[in-house]
């Protein structure tokens, strides 16, 4: 029947009846199609009808109008008043073509102007789509022939999105209409996804080249989640299975024993008396005074001085700090104004510049009453005490890890507490300016965080107050370890053979929930911690504040140089959280059940690495860029020493990108090649983000199908730079970075990718 149609159409166009409609009449359903629409589903190679058209029904109305392009007619009967009279009363079912423009075209099929050439497959798919939908309309049986359904679909003019503006059922036919999922899939309503989708179904729904139906899948002619905007099924990860991954302790070699080396590893506790449940202690047994550059100077120090006036002569005199901290915080404290009083007096060249009204807040009008109280009689005077025992528990000078300086402290909970509570109670000397020795260090005295009235301050202090309360009522009893790490020499990428690794990507989950057991990326502030004990409150802040045992590497981490990574093992996770940034709140106590190593320290190994941050978009695709970026994301992700068996996955994200301004894509691609060289695998984890989930996991199988190895990625890279964004005039290139890797690196017709940072630009259809 549809043959039938369609040949007599063509005999009309002979006659060159160009700009009228075309009537039929199958059965009591009338359609009105144009010369366009019927030529470009049965005489071109266009994608499958599903993909293309939407049939819903009408109300009448002016048909000029609703068509957007021209059309001719063929009159069914002679008489023009009945024509007339059907049109005014039948319902219409339309049908609307939005044909791809310019590059974002058919995927995989040669074009030349407007010509196409059909494949047998998809001559069978028009033929049964026709069939169905132009001759054999479905219905149910049992519904009466003056039963019809009439909506009316129209076409924004600016968007690829089919809005309904009005749907009419008449009651009779309420009752009876067949629900959609006992519809034949060829005879279901399709969405605006089947319209407009340009882009390739990932391989984790692919059985074969085409996408196949599977009762464990939503179909895409039965849609999607509501809430998924792109009408695409939810998917939340794509890649090789995250149980698959290595996870310490299980894939991890035997840890040599534990041992202070001189000038490469500090150790500040006693190894031989170390055992699992135990409280590490302390070495050597008595406090070694040092006050130099390249230790930490100790607020405990004999060195550390502060000027009192003296009583009779009132001339100034040097009196050890130490004492006068002592003697000021063991004074009971019943409100915050006396803790900041006890604070100043320490600190008096501080008076006019410290402001207090975070902690003021967060004592007098967050905390309840019985809170409140208990804070000042209890949690305070244990973390005083806590403070106050620095030179019974840091008896070994602490090594400052200095710019340049490989070496690792490994220190007991037990004294990262003592040296936090020093921190919350800012004892620290020469810590609370930057024009000081330690110009190049992060703060690490607490002032910061209690002023300002911002409720990030408040979430910022419950957070913290968790951790001090947790280790004043039981005492921690593992060791962390502090490593500073740099790369000799820069890789030569271009001559990498380095094979992809295996890919887990999801949008959902954390990297710290989900990566535990895994090499986990902070995305670092030169300065480590960021603004953790002041405004900042994103990715690093958030990690350091939920395991406060990483702030601590403040007080002797210097600035990070470019091929340079700072590795914490060993912390604890004391808190939950929710939101982000400005909705960062805190959740409660966390009770971090992650199994030990050999050296009782937590398996949870963080690496510190820090991103350029970058003003121009283009810039980051300089080669020198590029160079920076993976050496330093290599330097943290490579152990030579280690068997490839033995080391753990890599958990990372959008390292680089939010306020640093890098591109996500070129960053996920760029970590994935850098743990390539250094023989991870990777669990990336794009935050909330679907469409980069899936752009970059078919990029990672696009290269590891065809076996590009790192260092052909890294020409591609360059010839990137060179011949699309060198010359670009824009703030953006019109080419995006994934289009152009595609195009260059096979023949054959290029998945679509749709860069959300970079600008979209499939490869064209004819580049094969």
């Amino acid at each position: 029947m549809a043959s039938y149609h369609i040949l007599r159409l063509a005999n009309l166009l002979k006659k060159g009846l160009t700009k009228k409609q075309v009537w039929t009449k199958p059965h009591n359903t009338s359609i009105v199609v144009s010369a366009q629409v019927v030529l470009m589903t049965a005489l071109t190679d266009l994608e499958p009808l599903a993909k293309r058209i939407r049939f819903e029904t009408s109300a009448p109305t002016s048909l000029a109008s609703s068509l957007k392009v021209p059309t001719f007619s063929f009159k069914m009967g002679d008489n023009d008043a009945v024509n007339k009279e059907r049109r005014q009363h039948n319902p219409l079912k339309r049908m609307y073509i939005r044909p791809k423009a310019g590059a974002d075209g058919l995927r995989g099929v040669k074009t030349k102007g407007n010509h196409q050439i059909i494949g047998p497959r998809q001559q069978q798919n028009l033929k049964s789509t026709l069939d169905q939908w132009l001759v054999k309309p479905r219905r149910n049986p049992s519904t009466a022939d003056g039963c019809q359904i009439q909506e009316d679909v129209e076409m924004d003019g600016d968007d690829s999105v089919l809005q309904s503006t009005s749907a009419q059922v008449p009651e009779c036919t309420k009752a009876e209409k067949p629900a959609l999922s006992d519809l034949d899939e060829d005879t279901q309503p399709m969405t605006p996804q089947h319209l407009y989708e340009d882009n390739p179904v990932s391989p984790a729904f692919m059985d074969s080249p085409e996408r196949t139906s599977s009762p464990d899948l939503p179909s895409e002619k039965q849609g999607a989640d509501k809430e998924n905007t792109s009408g695409k099924p939810h998917v939340k990860w794509l890649g090789t299975p995250i149980n698959d991954l290595h996870r310490m302790p299980e894939c991890g070699g035997p840890l040599p024993p534990l041992k202070d080396v001189p000038g490469q590893h500090t150790v500040m506790i006693r190894t031989d008396l170390l055992h699992n449940g135990k409280i590490p202690v302390p070495y050597p047994a008595r406090f070694k005074d040092t006050w130099d550059d390249i230790h930490v100077k100790m607020p405990c120090s004999s060195w550390n001085l502060f000027p009192v006036p003296d009583e009779e002569t009132q001339e100034r005199q040097n009196k050890s700090r130490w004492e006068l901290i002592k003697e000021t915080l063991n004074d009971e404290f019943t409100c915050q104004l006396e803790l900041k009083n006890a604070i100043l007096k320490y600190s008096s060249s501080q008076a006019k510049k410290w402001d207090f009204t975070a902690l003021r807040l967060y004592c007098t009008k967050v905390l309840e009453p019985d809170a409140a109280e208990h804070l000042f009689d209890s949690l305070l005077p244990d973390m005083v005490q806590l403070a106050l025992r620095a030179s019974e528990l840091c008896t070994k000078p602490i090594p400052l890890l200095k710019e340049g300086l490989d070496h690792s402290i490994t220190v007991s909970q037990e004294q990262v507490a003592c040296l936090l509570a020093n921190a919350f109670f800012c004892t620290f000397p020469r810590r609370n300016s930057r024009r000081t020795e330690y110009y190049n260090y992060p703060d690490i005295n607490f002032f910061r965080l209690f002023g300002g009235g911002s409720s990030s301050k408040i979430e910022k202090l419950k957070t913290l107050i968790c951790y001090f309360k947790s280790v004043t009522e039981q005492t921690p009893t593992g060791l962390v370890t502090f490593t500073r790490k740099s790369l000799d020499r820069p890789l030569n990428w271009k001559s990498s053979e380095a094979q992809l690794t295996n890919l887990h990507i999801t949008c959902e989950g954390t990297i710290e929930d989900d990566g535990y057991g895994m090499l986990q990326v902070d995305f670092a502030n030169q300065f480590v911690g960021g603004g953790v004990t002041s405004s900042g409150l994103v990715q690093e802040e958030i990690r350091f504040l939920i395991n406060p045992e990483l702030i601590v590497s403040r007080l002797f981490t210097e600035a990070l140089d470019h091929n340079e990574c700072l590795i914490i093992t060993g912390s604890q996770q004391y808190s939950k959280y929710t939101g982000y940034a400005q909705t960062y709140k805190w959740a409660g106590s966390h009770q971090d059940t992650t199994p030990r190593d050999g050296w009782q320290r937590i398996c949870t190994e963080i690496v510190a690495i820090d991103a350029l941050q970058f003003k121009n978009f283009l810039e980051q695709f300089r080669p020198d860029r590029l160079n920076r970026e993976l050496n330093k994301a290599y330097c943290g992700f490579a152990r030579p020493e280690e068997q490839s068996q033995n080391l753990s996955a890599v958990a990372t994200g959008n390292w680089g990108c939010g306020v640093f301004g890098g591109d996500t894509r070129l960053k996920a691609l760029l970590q994935m090649l850098a743990a390539a060289e250094a023989g991870r695998d990777v669990a990336y984890f794009t935050f909330g983000d679907s469409q980069l989930m899936t752009d970059v996991h078919k990029m990672h199988s696009f290269l590891t199908q065809r076996k590009i190895c790192v260092g052909e990625v890294y020409d591609l890279l360059g010839q990137y730079y060179s011949s699309v964004c060198k010359s670009c005039l824009g703030r953006r290139p019109e080419i995006s970075l994934y289009s152009f890797i595609y195009q260059q690196a096979d023949s054959s017709p290029a998945p679509d990718d749709s860069d959300g940072d970079s600008p979209r630009h499939p490869v064209p259809t004819d580049c094969s």
